[in-house]
Order: C-alpha cells, then sequence, then structure tokens
C-alpha cells in the first residue's frame, strides 16, 4: 500500500506554483496528507512521497544512508522545479531537516521553506536518561541489530488525537513503531553536514521556523542553530507553547497550518485565483 500522494489541480487550473513535502523520521506522507489539502486548497499543487527507507520495505531502513535522503529530496525538487515557476519546501522533523539540506545546493531556486520541528539534536525531554549513552551505541555493529521504541506520548500533547495515532501506529498503517538505531545514526549524520558552517551560510532563501518549546523530541536549540548560521534575511522563528513534537496534529494545528498558508501566500508572485 503506497502512502504517498499528489495533490493536483485540474487541467486549466493547475497554478504554476507547488509545495514539495517531506516526511519524518520512521514516519510517512500520511502524516503529512491533512496538512496537503490544506495547502492544496489554497491553490498550491502539492507533492509528497515516502524517503528512502520508509514504506512498505520497512527492512530496507537498515541500508540507507543520509545521502540517499539527500539525493533523493533534490532530485524531487529539481523534478518539480522543471515543471513549476515555484517550488516551495516544507518538512516536519527530519524532514525539515531535508529542506535545509536542499536550500544548501539550490538557494536561490526555491521560493519558500516552512520548517517544522526541525530535528538536529535528539535533546527532547520525554528521552531517557541513558541518551547519553546512544553515542556509544552507535559507534558500535549493535545500531544494526537495535530499536528505540516509540512511546508515549508519541509527540502529541492533545489525549484524544494521541489515542487514534496510538493505534494506528500499533497496526503499522501510518508510519514505524520503533526508531531503528541504524536511522537514528544517519539521522545525526546528516544533522552534522546540514550545520556545517559554510553549506549554512549558503542559504539565502526566505524560511519560516515553526518549533515547539515542550518539544519532547528535539528542543528548540535545532531551529536555532539554522536559524542563526543562514544567511536569510527574510527569516522568522514561531515558538509554540500547547503543542509537542508532532504540530500538524496537536492542539495548535490551525495555527501551524494557517502560519504556514500566509507565509507561502505572502512570498508568492503567483497570484491568480484557483476556484474550489
Amino acid at each position: 500500500m503506497s502512502l504517498d500522494f499528489e495533490f493536483i489541480h485540474e487541467e486549466g487550473l493547475n497554478t504554476d506554483k507547488a509545495v514539495l513535502l517531506f516526511h519524518g523520521m520512521t514516519g510517512s506522507p500520511y502524516e503529512m496528507k491533512k496538512y496537503g489539502q490544506f495547502l492544496h486548497g489554497l491553490g498550491y499543487d502539492v507533492y509528497c512521497n515516502c524517503l528512502p527507507g520508509h514504506g512498505d520495505k520497512v527492512e530496507e531502513i537498515y541500508t540507507v544512508t543520509y545521502q540517499d535522503w539527500i539525493d533523493y529530496a533534490c532530485s524531487k525538487f529539481k523534478e518539480l522545479k522543471s515543471k513549476y515557476k515555484e517550488v516551495y519546501l516544507s518538512g516536519l522533523c527530519l524532514g525539515a531537516v531535508l529542506a535545509i539540506a536542499v536550500a544548501e545546493k539550490y538557494p536561490d531556486e526555491i521560493s519558500g521553506i516552512v520548517a517544522l520541528s526541525t530535528t538536529l539534536f535528539l535533546d527532547g525531554w520525554r528521552l531517557p536518561w541513558y541518551k547519553v549513552l546512544i553515542p556509544i551505541g552507535l559507534s558500535t555493529i549493535e545500531r544494526f541489530y537495535y530499536t528505540y521504541p516509540e512511546c508515549e506520548p508519541h509527540g502529541i500533547k492533545n489525549e484524544r488525537t494521541r489515542a487514534v495515532v496510538k493505534k494506528l501506529l500499533e497496526k503499522s498503517e501510518v508510519g514505524m513503531s520503533d526508531f531503528p538505531m541504524t536511522c537514528i545514526f544517519e539521522l545525526l549524520k546528516l544533522s552534522r553536514y546540514v550545520r556545517n558552517k559554510n553549506r549554512l551560510s549558503n542559504v539565502t532563501t526566505p524560511i519560516l521556523f515553526i518549533h515547539s518549546e515542550e518539544d519532547d523530541l528535539t528542543s528548540p536549540k535545532s531551529a536555532k542553530v539554522i536559524y542563526e548560521g543562514i544567511s536569510s534575511s527574510d527569516k522568522d522563528m514561531i515558538i509554540l507553547y500547547d503543542s509537542y513534537h508532532m504540530v500538524l496534529y496537536d492542539n495548535e494545528k490551525d495555527f501551524v497550518f494557517n502560519t504556514a498558508g500566509e507565509f507561502f501566500n505572502s512570498h508568492s508572485k503567483i497570484k491568480e485565483c484557483v476556484p474550489c
């Protein structure tokens, strides 16, 4: 079962502007779908695909590298750039980091980025005390055999939504129920790659960061490191105070959707209306 999606306007109603979405670590396009539908309603064609190592063949996560993620993200961007005048990026968690990686390579070609819960460091409040030992495990062959279990609160402060997501994860319908250590290993390598000062300084793309003060997986430090390192003159950061990591599904989701939409609209030079 493919969880990829494309929300494209009908013939004659195409807009010449698109948003490319990147989902989070061990997640799937499912977690971006409502967000994508919202942006489509604003007049954007929207695309989201499973990142390498995600999707039906979960065993592939043990062979994927951070460079595979970067190459995939860049190829998807270039594909859309060949078809649309304006291409925007938005990602959650790992997806936000990938959006930055693309901007480091193509800073003048991206119309804007909304980075959600940017994850450079695993320093959130729900991680156990022994998280300091994770680097030791990552440096050994044990990373191919150990998985870090997904656990409460599943990145969601809203208890009702959390219960729904928990059931879906148990059925493996929307993503992996555990974090393979190899995946964490590659995420941290991607983090080091992206936050290289020379690469970060290349980024001039307009960008909006949205991050929760109480993010249970990664603190606002991740977003702040990127914010302070890029050369973009048009940049902003919004801190949420009633959400955890999964900001697209938590208590402030409507605010996140609307703020992202306003950001894209404010940077678009294509103002034609798309009929509902």
